[in-house]
């Protein structure tokens, strides 16, 4: 049963990070602030649209989540045919550790001021 949690607790970080890459929440205040939508689909000519409404207080950082992730999944909706499931899961971690790459890229490197010998 711990691992079951352990995995589900994982796998909503992962979705959390991939939403909001700037900070680190909880799942206690992530699961509401995320949660919080009623969604509607729409079909039109074979293409299905999904609404999400959302009464949260943050609606305006939610609406730039919801943006971020719809985009990284229709990137991946367009490359995951040629993909092992593998690369999927490596696409999206991959994702994830861009932004930290970028975010360190402006601070200095471990070790530049160190004395030397």
């Amino acid at each position: 049963m711990s691992r079951m949690i352990s995995l589900i607790y994982n796998g909503w970080n992962i979705y959390v990070r991939l939403a909001i890459p700037e900070k680190h929440h909880e799942a206690i205040t992530s699961r509401p602030l995320l949660l919080s939508g009623i969604g509607r689909q729409a079909k039109h000519s074979d293409k299905k649209t999904i609404t999400v409404t959302s009464m949260h207080g943050k609606a305006n950082k939610l609406a730039k989540a919801y943006h971020r992730l719809s985009t990284l999944f229709n990137e991946l909706k367009e490359i995951a045919p040629q993909l092992t499931l593998d690369e999927c899961w490596n696409h999206l971690l991959q994702k994830i550790v861009d932004y930290f790459e970028k975010k360190s890229r402006g601070s200095d490197p471990p070790g530049m001021f160190l004395p030397a010998g």
